[in-house]
């Protein structure tokens, strides 16, 4: 078993937001399918898709749902400085602080996590 954890980094503003973040949640659920450790995380603008992504409307909807019990939460720092806290933990997403009020790539690593970045 793999363990892998997908941090999306893409702003939901340029072109190729859209793309990256579809991308990463296919990604996730490819290794979450083969049975490997998964873990999603939003940091940075990528803590903006997590209000768009709960909209039942929203196209990646069905797949962010299906992938809820691998979101391990969102960067706090990020959330409050694109101004996304309250929709972060109206998703009942956690706020992770980590490292301060930042989410903690280290952990990630030394707890044997291939990190991917989108």
């Amino acid at each position: 078993m793999q363990k892998v954890a997908i941090v999306i980094l893409a702003d939901t503003s340029p072109a190729d937001g859209l793309g990256r973040v579809v991308n990463a949640l296919m990604a996730a659920k490819e290794f979450k399918d083969a049975r490997d450790e998964v873990q999603v995380i939003f940091s940075g603008a990528g803590t903006k898709w997590i209000s768009e992504l709960a909209k039942p409307e929203h196209m990646l909807h069905s797949v962010y749902k299906e992938l809820k019990s691998s979101i391990v939460g969102a960067c706090s720092f990020c959330a409050g400085a694109f101004g996304v806290a309250d929709s972060v933990k109206k998703a009942g997403l956690t706020m992770l602080e980590e490292y301060g009020t930042n989410m903690s790539f280290h952990r990630l690593v030394k707890n044997g996590y291939q990190v991917i970045t989108f």
